[in-house]
């Protein structure tokens, strides 16, 4: 990173020049990612090794080793990715390093074993772009993963950072700002799906009505279950997350922005702090940004990891220091919202589009994804939205797409589809709150409408997949459970009524259910979805209708029959072994935890139903599928 100095629009293109041409003298590029999965598989370690392994053999003015942001792929890491040529190596350990300094760098084959074989093929792709998993993806809120370093401010420079601030800080115009941003048509990102330029003009409005100066807020609290597409954002790239915020603080008259980011991300709190500090030091935050005049400074909010935080005016209450509970929401943020003054919050996502949107323009967004939004916000779903694919699915990783991309395409395509021989059976969108879609509406085109309709919603992202052996009964308790953990208790709706379904959902689960519970359970959401004060309660309910919907016929089971399909629910199920795939191989004696099963080798096994306690640890490590539930 070059010394500190106070950086004037006309300088970012001498930067990015300057910084290109660096990269340029280079024979490649060694792109080490050091997201949170990868570094949880030790890629620190791997990105400091070849550093020093290439430093040792003396090729370091021909090599560099770059530590970036979240590549994505979570499923295989840690990666390497040898840049320009693409080549993507998989699952790399330190052992591996000099395997491909030797063969790669120096004697410039490719290590074979290291790359990537598609499951369902056997084919082998040497490179990134041939992987089906990067194939239907495009990228804009992380147009920089797994190519800049996230914690130098030059690589972001160098790939056009900060221009779009400066267009419009050079313009001067900020209801031309608003203006682009609602023709967008981006609407927020973090899961009420709000239009961001109604929002803004909104803000902006009622600071001039009053006379008081506007805040700019950005939520990072993400306490879905199974989600973490903003975390990875301002682990990947933070400035893009600055840079949003600045534009919308120039458009609403702001001089102060605050991040309000969860403690358990420890990794993104860090490069979020160099990223500001670097931001000051260039001068892009500060009395005087890029020269014009725009004063503007960003300070980090740490959330404890209250779930209900997510909510707008809860978070507000959270960062003045109150108990984190949402108020009636006739009283809006843009009007009265931290500290009483006219706020604006949106999420990581939203703020990291934000550049991309002034440096491209409104029609260019508008063009990709669902929808005429020309006129109108509210029309359709415009631009790209990032998803955490998790679950029972081959690929698991971080993932952008065009809105109007179908479950199948995210799920097949790119995803890999369910592994094991397992087919598919539902995927929960949303977070908590969202609502389970059944493998019948797998065609279904990915948007905030299309999902609302489908019992669902957008939520902030997150994409978890189930396979036949999920039980759906189980699956609404769980989430209710979750959430009855997480409501503030502010409102007796929410209050009693989520926890008068968690005992319905245990008891149906335990096989004590009763004639009527199904019916009970659907009035019972719909109070509660109805009077709730914030949205966790007014969409909390989405799990149990969505289940209740498209797969009524297991709940009817578990009261009627006793009986859990997918062999979930302990109260329901029998465990035994089927005597012709049995070989005797005595895999599952050794592992079961109360020596329920008996048996020789090569001779049929037996559980003790007395002895079993249904763990189901047989029928994990049996491959011949002779442990079946009945």
């Amino acid at each position: 990173m070059a010394s500190a100095c106070k950086v004037k629009a006309g300088d970012l293109g001498k930067i990015a020049d300057r910084v290109n041409a660096s990269f340029g003298r280079y024979k490649a590029m060694l792109m080490v990612c050091t997201g949170t999965a990868c570094v949880s598989a030790r890629s620190f370690s791997i990105r400091d090794r070849l550093a020093l392994k290439i430093a040792e053999k003396g090729i370091a003015d021909d090599y560099l080793v770059v530590g970036t942001g979240c590549n994505g792929f979570c499923a295989v890491g840690p990666i390497i990715v040898v840049q320009p040529e693409g080549v993507f190596y998989q699952r790399v350990t330190d052992k591996d390093l000099d395997e491909i300094l030797e063969q790669h760098l120096v004697g410039g084959k490719p290590v074979e074993r290291l790359l990537y074989e598609d499951p369902a093929t056997g084919k082998v792709h040497t490179r990134m772009d041939e992987i089906e998993f990067f194939g239907k993806q495009q990228l804009i809120a992380l147009r920089n993963k797994g190519i800049i370093d996230p914690e130098n401010i030059d690589h972001y420079i160098a790939r056009g950072g900060y221009a779009a601030l400066g267009k419009v800080l050079e313009a001067g115009d900020p209801e031309a700002v608003i203006r682009e941003v609602i023709d967008s048509g981006i609407r927020g990102r973090g899961g009420g799906g709000f239009p961001a330029g109604i929002k803004w003009q909104s803000g902006r409005r009622a600071a001039g009505e009053r006379g008081e100066v506007p805040y700019v807020v950005c939520n990072a609290d993400e306490g879905d279950p199974g989600a973490y597409m903003d975390r990875s954002i301002i682990e990947t790239d933070p400035h893009t997350v600055l840079e949003g915020m600045l534009i919308g603080a120039f458009a609403l008259g702001a001089r102060e922005g605050f991040i309000y980011i969860r403690k358990e991300y420890p990794l993104a709190l860090v490069r979020l702090e160099k990223a500001i500090e670097q931001a000051r030091s260039y001068g892009f935050l500060g009395p005087d940004v890029l020269g014009s005049g725009f004063a503007f400074d960003v300070s980090i909010h740490r959330g404890a990891g209250a779930f209900v935080c997510g909510e707008s005016t809860a978070l507000m209450a959270s960062m003045s220091g109150r108990v984190g509970e949402p108020r009636a929401k006739y009283v809006h943020n843009v009007e009265y919202g931290y500290r009483d003054r006219p706020t604006v919050l949106n999420n990581v996502e939203t703020w990291a589009t934000i550049p991309v949107i002034m440096d491209r323009g409104a029609s260019w967004f508008a063009s990709i994804g669902t929808g005429d939004v020309a006129g109108d916000p509210w029309a359709g779903s415009s631009g790209t939205k990032a998803f955490s694919l998790v679950g029972n699915i081959a690929n698991t990783g971080l993932v952008e797409v065009p809105m109007g991309i179908t479950l199948r395409e995210i799920i097949f395509d790119i995803g890999g589809g369910i592994p094991n021989g397992r087919s598919f059976k539902a995927v929960q969108t949303g977070g908590p709150s969202g609502g389970c879609i059944p493998a019948s509406k797998l065609d279904l085109e990915i948007d905030f409408d299309s999902l609302s309709e489908a019992g669902s919603m957008m939520g902030s992202g997150g994409l978890i997949v189930m396979d036949d052996q999920t039980c759906m009964v189980d699956v609404a308790r769980y989430f209710i459970d979750f959430l009855v953990d997480e409501s503030c208790g502010k409102c007796t709706p929410c209050r009693e009524g989520l926890f008068a379904l968690k005992r319905i959902l245990e008891r149906i689960c335990r096989g004590e259910g009763e004639e009527g519970d199904v019916q009970f359970l659907e009035e019972l959401c719909g109070t509660i979805g109805a009077t709730s004060l914030c949205q966790l309660g007014a969409t909390a309910v989405n799990p149990v209708m969505s289940t209740l919907r498209y797969f009524r016929e297991e709940y009817e089971e578990h009261i009627r029959d006793h009986r859990c399909r997918a062999g979930v629910c302990k109260e329901l199920i029998t465990y035994r072994i089927v005597a012709d795939p049995c070989t005797g191989c005595l895999a599952c004696l050794k592992p079961c935890p109360t020596q329920a099963i008996t048996g020789e080798k090569k001779k049929v096994h037996v559980i003790d139903e007395e002895k079993c306690i249904k763990c189901g640890i047989c029928r994990e490590v049996c491959t011949f599928d002779a442990v079946e539930v009945v």
